[in-house]
């Protein structure tokens, strides 16, 4: 790098670290995200982890859409970038200079974000980090060029803040960056797809949820979107006070625009608008919700309620419940797309027997629960049981079940006061809170 230009470059960051205004929007304002996100969605698990596309996006986007149009419309009212093209350097290089370090503060901001989730909120690192780096690299320049073209159209500072409002706010409330796709109504979900910041949290969670590859087209979005803004902020770019746009300022910001549409109408035509499917509600249920279950007050296991017999040394062959369990693995209930209330269904069965006072109900219930461990991963097994015991009305019931032998309907109301202790029972288990076979 040129002598000259690294000096500017260091100049620079001295300057912002100076500034009360670019510390609140550099790093105050992402801790206050951090912090707020954290408050909202605490029963995430692991905490934060599945937001983190979100929180770093925001980031990204007050710097380069605040920030950094800030700091250039402020130099420029005060004369500095005029006495900046009297300098012996290219001037294009001076303003790639001032990116440079934008670059940087926006990178600095992260970094500290992702250390403050990590040890405020145990929130694991990425999983694929040089996923989440190219996607930081890539969502930088997007919106860094969208910065670029805000302050060429801005008057003043004043003005700077209006502009980076028009693009901050949209996206924020029903451009999926601050509040979930999945929760907005479905005009708002076809809306986002013709806004970068739906693709920029996409780019960045990749690398955070174990996805990693596959979104070459959030990546081609941003930098089509990007580029287009920047190389019309270029070309507005006043180095002076005072200096008006003229009509051709209305052209290039349509040119700028013409990349949204295009974005959009693809995203559309390729199904990437469909609305997601709803997260299943079992999988709400976090760590913290599942330690706050208590397990003492539980009826024992050779008592009139939820009896649970010992746990299988033939695989319950000797009580004969290996042809049940055959019947179980064919069971339709037992095998619906939520995990959830198939793990309710299965559990009904065990509650269906406990109320109808069948000979076999300790027995049945072990072999349910054995049934349960050999079919789900531990993971979904744990909130599956404790959304059963949590939430005993939600979801679906069932009272009888004819394929297994129960023919004659049982109370539903007790069916899920049943399920609900007998989820408690084999969760204890399943965690060794509960030490008894």
């Amino acid at each position: 790098m040129n002598p000259g230009l690294l000096q500017h470059f260091l100049l620079t960051l001295r300057l912002n670290f100076r500034s009360r205004q670019s510390i609140v929007y550099g790093y105050l304002v992402p801790v206050f995200f951090l912090i707020a996100f954290a408050s909202v969605f605490r029963t995430d698990s692991p905490l934060l982890l599945p937001r983190m596309g979100q929180i770093l996006t925001i980031s990204i986007l007050g710097g380069a859409c605040f920030g950094l149009p800030t700091a250039l419309v402020a130099e420029r009212e005060r004369g500095v970038w005029r006495r900046y093209r009297l300098l012996p350097v290219p001037t294009g290089s001076l303003v790639v200079s001032t990116l440079a370090a934008r670059l940087v503060i926006v990178a600095s901001a992260a970094a500290l974000q992702l250390a403050l989730a990590r040890i405020a909120f145990h929130t694991p690192f990425p999983a694929h980090p040089l996923h989440v780096l190219l996607g930081f690299i890539v969502v930088c320049l997007s919106f860094l060029g969208l910065g670029l073209l805000v302050a060429a159209l801005a008057e003043d500072v004043p003005a700077v803040q209006a502009l980076g409002q028009c693009l901050f706010l949209p996206m924020i409330m029903i451009g999926g960056v601050a509040v979930p796709l999945s929760v907005l109504p479905s005009w708002a979900q076809i809306v986002s797809g013709f806004m970068p910041g739906r693709y920029a949290v996409a780019a960045l969670q990749s690398g955070f949820d174990g996805s990693g590859a596959g979104h070459a087209f959030d990546y081609l979005a941003l930098l089509l979107i990007g580029a287009a803004a920047g190389a019309a902020g270029i070309r507005l770019f006043r180095w002076e006070p005072g200096r008006r746009l003229g009509r051709r300022a209305l052209i290039w910001v349509g040119a700028s625009l013409l990349p949204w549409i295009a974005v959009g109408l693809a995203a559309g035509t390729t199904g990437r608008l469909n609305p997601p499917p709803a997260p299943a509600a079992y999988q709400a249920i976090g760590d913290r919700l599942i330690a706050s279950i208590t397990y003492d007050d539980l009826p024992g296991d050779n008592e009139l309620a939820t009896p649970l017999a010992p746990p299988f040394t033939d695989g319950g062959r000797s009580s004969g419940m290996d042809v049940f369990a055959g019947k179980l693995k064919d069971w339709a209930p037992g095998h619906v797309d939520d995990a959830g209330q198939a793990v309710r269904n299965l559990i009904c069965v065990a509650s269906i027997a406990d109320l109808a006072e069948d000979p076999r109900e300790g027995v049945i219930a072990r072999t349910v629960f054995t049934y349960l461990e050999a079919s789900y991963r531990e993971e979904d097994l744990r909130k599956a049981l404790a959304w059963v015991a949590l939430y005993p009305n939600e979801g679906t019931a069932l009272t009888m079940a004819p394929d297994l032998g129960f023919v004659r309907p049982v109370g539903e109301d007790f069916v899920r006061e049943r399920s609900a202790l007998y989820a408690r029972k084999f969760l204890g288990r399943l965690l060794g809170r509960i030490k008894a076979p």
